[in-house]
């Protein structure tokens, strides 16, 4: 597996041409976004609703407000991102984005982070 730090970012997303990749969204035409490289971009005005975000490398980028609710963020890391007011998917729990916020740390989205132990 590549090290996704030196992967380049997406032409699309590098140059934040939000206008013309929402518009490839409604085409249904929207780029591959898996295991990219994202960090330090301002996606405010990107239509990530649905976007396939496994793996990607999310660190120090502006995620403000965006409805991630039908994103898949399986594996993808948010460390130091600006999250305030993002709408993740309800099967990501909180544990688990404050764990990738703070620490790096991979996104599961059917992770629990309970502080009980299984029984069973």
């Amino acid at each position: 597996m590549a090290e996704i730090k030196r992967t380049p970012k997406p032409t699309i997303m590098f140059e934040e041409n939000a206008p013309k990749y929402n518009q490839l969204v409604l085409e249904g035409k929207a780029p591959n976004l898996a295991c990219q490289n994202l960090s330090d971009l301002d996606l405010r005005a990107f239509n990530l609703t649905t976007a396939d975000l496994r793996g990607c490398y999310l660190r120090g980028a502006n995620l403000s407000g965006l409805d991630l609710s039908g994103a898949n963020l399986d594996g993808a890391s948010i460390k130091n991102a600006q999250i305030s007011g993002c709408l993740f998917p309800h099967n990501l729990s909180a544990c688990e984005i404050q764990l990738s916020l703070h620490h790096g740390t991979r996104l599961r989205q059917s992770g629990r982070c309970d502080s009980t132990p299984n029984k069973g």
